[in-house]
């Protein structure tokens, strides 16, 4: 399963089952998961640990050192999860010291040709990063975020669950979960609805998101009375508590 041409550090641990194709490098403290096939010439660095079931194509680059002037040389960290696809030329660099030293990655995301994961980036589950979506450092990102085509996110940015990053979007503020957002700098142009929809979210609970997505964007109220409306709201209604627990622990502030 692993080409005789490609380079594989003795310290790396590879499941039995892994496909390696040809001249691709595997360096020291490389852990990688069963079922995982890896095509030819990718450079993977460590320390990093893959999950199982992962597909990386060729001439990506995972777990090298963050491009953090910081950064001296200390021994952080990549993680991934299971049954992700890194397409051509995807790259995705450790963790710093500056934060939690960790670059993690979680389930069934597919990173798509030229897109980039700074270090200490946090993204969870089933996200699609589109051609040339980057990251900048401490970004994070919910489950279930679709980012477009060229898009870009300032480092220490939040995305929640469910949003959908418009192609040539620049996200320079914190975006809600279920927000649709457009534009440099991106701003909030309607709910996910589709996205949601395609997950099972019932007519009611879109209709409810709806209408505390008016209540935060159109309704006219200020940011603090708006919240304190939708606090209320999210008592009895459970798909608004992530919006409003979102919004309150937002540091750098919400798209507007």
């Amino acid at each position: 399963m692993i080409d005789p041409r490609a380079v594989i550090s003795p310290q790396a641990q590879i499941a039995p089952d892994v496909h390696i194709g040809p001249f691709t490098v595997i360096g020291a403290d490389v852990v990688i998961g069963a079922a995982t096939w890896i095509g030819p010439h990718v450079v993977i660095n460590g320390p990093t640990s893959i999950g199982a079931g992962n597909k990386i194509f060729q001439f990506a680059s995972l777990g090298d050192a963050p491009q953090d002037k910081k950064y001296n040389g200390e021994p952080t960290r990549l993680e991934i999860g299971d049954r992700n696809v890194f397409r051509e030329s995807v790259t995705v660099n450790r963790g710093t010291t500056h934060d939690k030293g960790v670059t993690h990655i979680g389930n069934d995301n597919l990173l798509m040709a030229y897109s980039h994961v700074a270090h200490d980036c946090h993204l969870g589950d089933q996200i699609v990063m589109a051609n040339c979506a980057t990251l900048g450092g401490h970004v994070e990102i919910g489950d279930w975020v679709t980012m477009g085509g060229l898009s870009a996110v300032h480092q220490f940015t939040k995305i929640g669950a469910h949003c959908f990053i418009a192609h040539n979007a620049a996200v320079t503020r914190d975006v809600p979960p279920y927000v649709l957002a457009v534009g440099r700098p991106a701003v909030p142009h309607s709910v996910n609805s589709v996205g949601l929809q395609r997950r099972g979210f019932t007519s009611g609970q879109i209709l409810n998101i709806r209408r505390a997505y008016r209540l935060l964007y159109r309704s006219g109220l200020k940011f603090k009375n708006a919240l304190e409306e939708l606090e209320k709201v999210a008592v009895t209604q459970e798909e608004i508590r992530p919006f409003v627990e979102f919004i309150k622990r937002s540091e750098r502030s919400i798209v507007r």
